[in-house]
């Protein structure tokens, strides 16, 4: 036990600097007999073990976060994870998820591991993602992770995000012309309501295909139809099948009188859509 006095004003100064409740602060400063350094590196060490002992939980709450590059040719999307939706809500963990979203965007890591090695400011100092998501989850008493990391790029990379940080499309367009970026947040939009699967019919795999022409043909044969006409009938089926789920083919959610390739056009002949990535909250 320490026999150095611990003041609440040190109690006071070790809060600020970590973000931690009070008693922590107290426990850690008591522990490490009043070393501001020890105290600190103590109350990671509880992250650590608050982590181990919750790896069992569920943390299906959250934010998902979109962030381009000052160029815009490049987005990243993450997801952050926490247990409930009080946390999730909170500014402070919001921050923390936008902090590690600019992180990705400036210095490219390849994947979730090399995302959580990357360094950040933290109240602290600077330490690394993965660290700085210990000490939240010491302070905070939650499991959190990163479960989701995509990239997309592309000549303009538009990102969105939906529903109190629920939801996040990147959508990169062929061509950064006049009109581009409106007109790219419009496609994010329709991807976020209408969750494509590909951006036309060549995108989508062939077990996909495969599937919806069997559900078809079971269809059609239930109705009764003749053998001879299951395979024409089915076709068409398909069709319907890229009409509504493949992005360029889609009915334009803002003026169904046209679909998505032709909103596209109407802004700048031949323009499209080269990449998209939707993530949504626990999906």
């Amino acid at each position: 036990m320490s026999t150095v006095q611990i003041s609440a004003s040190d109690v006071n100064k070790l809060r600020q600097q970590t973000g931690a409740g009070m008693m922590d602060c107290k426990k850690a400063l008591t522990e490490t007999n009043g070393d501001f350094e020890a105290a600190i590196d103590y109350l990671r060490k509880k992250g650590a073990k608050v982590a181990a002992s919750r790896q069992d939980r569920e943390s299906n709450e959250g934010v998902v976060i979109a962030r381009t590059s000052e160029d815009g040719k490049r987005g990243v999307i993450i997801e952050l994870n926490c247990e409930t939706d009080f946390v999730a809500k909170n500014a402070e963990f919001i921050a923390f998820g936008n902090a590690i979203a600019n992180s990705a965007v400036e210095s490219k890591p390849k994947s979730i591991d090399e995302l959580g090695q990357l360094m950040i400011d933290t109240e602290v100092s600077r330490v690394s993602i993965a660290d700085a998501i210990l000490d939240k989850t010491g302070k905070i008493g939650e499991k959190i992770g990163i479960s989701k990391y995509e990239v997309v790029e592309g000549e303009k990379v538009i990102a969105y995000i939906h529903g109190n940080f629920r939801l996040a499309v990147l959508v990169a367009l062929s061509a950064n012309v006049a009109g581009a970026e409106e007109g790219g947040k419009d496609v994010a939009m329709q991807i976020a309501a209408m969750h494509p699967i590909a951006i036309d019919k060549d995108g989508v795999d062939a077990t996909t295909i495969q599937r919806e022409l069997e559900i078809a043909k079971e269809q059609i044969r239930a109705e009764g139809k003749p053998e001879e006409m299951v395979e024409k009938i089915a076709a068409g089926k398909l069709n319907k099948f890229y009409k509504d789920s493949t992005l360029l083919n889609q009915e334009f959610v803002k003026d169904p009188s046209k679909n998505v390739a032709q909103f596209l056009s109407s802004i700048d002949k031949g323009l499209t859509v080269t990449a998209f990535k939707r993530i949504a909250l626990g999906a």
